[in-house]
């Protein structure tokens, strides 16, 4: 299963950057979400997969089993994933705007418009 999720990880972390490096600014948005997911896929692998176990302490004893889900990496990619929606709904905005006064969505034709 990690080295399942770790192609995936390196599969998306490819083709964001790919989508990034085309020149719509469309095509910047999706790989800028591909990038954010993959990101957090890569916190979610990382912190180890456990299937059924509970990050609680049973009643008497001082720490929790020898197999348990560490709360921690899920606590982040929450974070993450609220902070890429406004950072993502922030770029979907300025793209908007800047298709209305452009007229494209053409990276070399935003830098035609620089005087």
């Amino acid at each position: 299963m990690f080295l399942l999720l770790s192609i995936v990880v390196g599969g998306l972390f490819a083709a964001g950057l790919y989508l990034m490096l085309r020149r719509s600014v469309v095509k910047l948005i999706f790989g800028l979400v591909l990038l954010g997911h993959a990101a957090n896929l890569l916190i979610f692998t990382t912190g180890g997969l456990v299937r059924a176990r509970p990050p609680l302490i049973p009643k008497g004893e001082l720490v929790p089993g020898p197999e348990f889900a560490d709360p921690v990496p899920q606590a982040l990619i929450l974070t993450a994933i609220v902070i890429s929606f406004a950072v993502i709904a922030f770029a979907a905005v300025l793209v908007q705007r800047v298709y209305r006064t452009v007229g494209s969505g053409d990276v070399d034709e935003l830098k035609a418009t620089d005087i």
